[in-house]
């Protein structure tokens, strides 16, 4: 993704979900601004992954750590319990094996914080709804034949997916406009949701 210098909210969210000092693995890193975000806010230390060789290029002239891997092969290079966080930020859609990836954050993570487009949320409803075609938004912008995305999820086909898993939801963010409908009615109010996970024992 371009730095243009906007301060993205799920960023900001993101942010603040994170402990100073922590260790932290941010896959599918892009260019790595939110990881240079959490170094210079939060005092993290941390690492990205990208599939990509120019994102990890740009990641390592902003001086953070990265290197190239392909999600859907798991993390075998990283020990268990190696980090406090791992963060999946607008990724697990376009990952082919999601349930891995989620599997592997938890054993390398301490938490995983798994971020991505509702497919719940009310436009992207409508549109298929009315037009009887696949949605373009802002939060979905490609259209059906050149989407990077292929296992758009709900909201509710996440929570549903971690219960089935015993998958400990610790905290959810839902974000969408206005904020006081969107905590009302998040499965449908809400474009873009962020889970904070952790391993039950």
């Amino acid at each position: 993704m371009p730095d243009n210098g906007i301060r993205r909210p799920n960023y900001d969210a993101i942010v603040r979900l994170i402990e100073p000092g922590s260790r932290v693995l941010d896959l599918g890193c892009g260019d790595g601004q939110l990881l240079a975000r959490l170094a210079a806010e939060k005092q993290v230390r941390g690492r990205g992954v990208d599939i990509q060789e120019d994102m990890v290029r740009a990641c390592i002239a902003r001086g953070i750590s990265a290197f190239q891997g392909d999600l859907d092969e798991g993390l075998k290079d990283f020990a268990t319990g190696s980090y406090d966080y791992v963060i999946l930020n607008q990724t697990l859609q376009a990952t082919h094996q999601p349930v891995l990836v989620v599997s592997e954050m938890l054993r390398v993570g301490r938490r995983a914080i798994v971020a991505f487009p509702n497919f719940g949320h009310l436009p992207v409803r409508l549109q298929l709804l009315l037009r009887g075609r696949m949605p373009v938004t802002p939060d979905l912008p490609y259209q059906w034949y050149d989407t990077p995305n292929i296992h758009l999820c709900t909201r509710r086909d996440f929570v549903s997916h971690c219960r089935s898993r015993r998958i400990r939801i610790e905290r959810i963010l839902d974000l969408g406009r206005p904020g006081w409908l969107c905590r009302m009615w998040p499965g449908l109010l809400a474009r873009e949701v962020i889970f904070v996970l952790s391993a039950q024992h």
